[in-house]
């Protein structure tokens, strides 16, 4: 995906006019070459050819990195004295309200910085983008020219922000928990007891378990939480994973999320809570079910698959008498997500391997299109959904799915998440479940008609060319393949045109590892299609 398609796509939308105009820097690019294209040759020319890089490019290129600079300045000041503000009026003795009002200001300080710092990361690429752009299409070393210069802006040099940041999060972890526990002890009839000082605050919650659920017993209005068993351990104690549910106070869909269904693919566990923060049930028409752990035993081991490594993925609709993981795969299916009238699962990539924000889904269906299209992906994937998937399994219960990849595995990424928690409350608006006006992207998503991985031959050090998100052209060198003395053993290339969806980022590779997942654009969807992916 070209840079000004990812710059759409991840820029903070209240701060959009602020960002480098990497498009119309590009268009001035172009018309100063064409210019420079019709002077000629003669050293006369040439030195107005130089002129005019100086006059048109290089001013623009200053004014551009002048715009973005005095907004980061400005921000970063204005988010110090805000943080000032609240170091300063902090008080353990606060009432409740004040108490509540200080963590909600506290709160939205927080967001801006780290907002603050995805503005600050990506126009640092930006700059460095179109440099490259502007050495290629004039034929000449702009960065050498200009980065000396382009360094000592404060934006780029800068890491307050950064540093503000971490100082305004230690301060969060020092406060917060302390005005907490002094409502706790306005709160109770006797005077508190003295005690010391611990590094750990701990709320204790109970929630009640149940074998099945029935999103009909819950209260309109509300927002509700409970475990339920799917299988039990070689104890006898019964393995349960947690659902959340928020009930309408107003008829409507009933939309289900599932997250870490690969138990270390943890990005949409934040993302539910997000959505769930975000979300007025009495302002809710229908009922959105969210399972965050759907592979307990996986996520409580930090791996992907079932605890005896089974890929659950691959399980369903399972088996009520089967083997251990289809037992389990059958019973999140009938106890839980048969509930549903339409599903989204979250995903990210495998260990050593590297996603963009994609969704897979069956272009075919209208329903799952439109689902598609609305969660504002990088890439969509025309998949029907390998033998055993979740989605696949829904699919055939005739409930709308899609697959949603998340960036990488086992962390958090709060920029994927950020931008897939905005697709899924598209749907939700798109479903009139909730009072927000759906948000489209500038660019519209690649379509991929079909995609595949390519699969390494032989084993060695692995090194992957291209990132995510960028086209390949038909025989471009893709990869490498070294031995462990450094001498090259085997050279891949891409297959078809492209756009490359995932990549294998793990050096080490044996025979059989992927390398690279291709997503081709055609003509027409296929009937049958997965991309290997087993």
């Amino acid at each position: 995906m070209k840079f000004q398609q990812q710059l759409a796509l991840k820029a903070v939308p209240k701060y959009r006019d602020h960002y480098l105009d990497y498009k119309e820097l590009k268009s001035t690019l172009y018309d100063t070459q064409r210019k420079i294209d019709g002077l000629g040759d003669s050293q006369e020319n040439g030195k107005q050819a130089d002129e005019l890089v100086n006059d048109l490019v290089y001013a623009r290129i200053f004014s551009e990195l002048d715009k973005v600079n005095k907004f980061y300045i400005d921000k970063v000041d204005s988010c110090l004295q805000e943080y000032n503000a609240l170091s300063s009026s902090w008080n353990s003795d606060m009432s409740e309200d004040e108490a509540t009002k200080w963590k909600k200001s506290f709160k939205a300080l927080l967001t801006e910085l780290e907002l603050l710092n995805d503005f600050f990361q990506l126009n640092v690429t930006g700059c460095h983008k179109i440099l490259k752009k502007a050495s290629k299409v004039l034929d000449k070393d702009v960065r050498a020219q200009l980065w000396p210069k382009i360094a000592k802006y404060p934006f780029i040099k800068s890491e307050k922000s950064d540093q503000l940041m971490n100082e305004a999060y230690s301060l969060w972890r020092k406060k917060a928990p302390l005005l907490e526990d002094s409502d706790n002890e306005k709160k109770n009839m006797t005077p508190p007891k003295k005690r010391r000082p611990s590094l750990v605050t701990h709320t204790p919650f109970e929630t009640k378990t149940v074998s099945y659920l029935d999103h009909t017993t819950f209260p309109q209005g509300e927002i509700s939480r409970v475990w339920v068993t799917l299988a039990d351990n070689g104890m006898g104690l019964p393995v349960k994973v947690p659902v959340m549910i928020a009930k309408g106070a107003f008829p409507g869909p009933v939309v289900g999320i599932t997250a870490a269904l690969h138990g270390n693919e943890v990005n949409g566990i934040p993302l539910i809570h997000q959505l769930f923060e975000d979300l007025d049930p009495k302002q809710l028409h229908g009922t959105v079910i969210a399972v965050p752990v759907a592979n307990a035993p996986g996520f409580m081991n930090s791996q992907r698959g079932y605890v005896d490594g089974t890929d659950l993925n691959r399980m369903m609709p399972g088996k009520p008498n089967g083997s251990s993981p289809q037992v389990y795969a059958y019973n999140l299916l009938n106890r839980i997500v048969k509930n549903f009238e339409y599903l989204i699962d979250l995903h990210t990539a495998s260990r050593g391997r590297a996603n963009s924000l994609y969704v897979r889904a069956n272009m075919l269906d209208s329903r799952t299109r439109r689902m598609a299209r609305l969660q504002n992906p990088q890439i969509i994937v025309h998949n029907t959904s390998p033998d055993g998937s979740l989605r696949g399994a829904a699919m055939e219960c005739r409930i709308p799915a899609i697959t949603l990849e998340i960036g990488d595995p086992s962390r958090f990424q709060k920029r994927f998440v950020r931008n897939a928690l905005l697709g899924v409350t598209n749907i939700l608006s798109h479903l009139q479940m909730i009072p927000v006006e759906t948000e489209r992207p500038e660019y519209d998503p690649v379509v991929c008609t079909r995609s595949y991985w390519i699969f390494a031959r032989s084993g060695g050090i692995l090194s992957v060319l291209p990132e995510v998100n960028t086209w390949v052209r038909e025989g471009e060198p893709i990869a490498y393949i070294h031995s462990v003395f450094g001498e090259l053993v085997e050279t891949y290339y891409a297959p078809d045109d492209g756009i490359v969806v995932g990549k294998h980022v793990d050096p080490v590779c044996q025979s059989g590892n992927r390398i690279l997942h291709l997503g081709v654009v055609e003509d027409q969807y296929l009937q049958h299609t997965d991309d290997g992916h087993l």
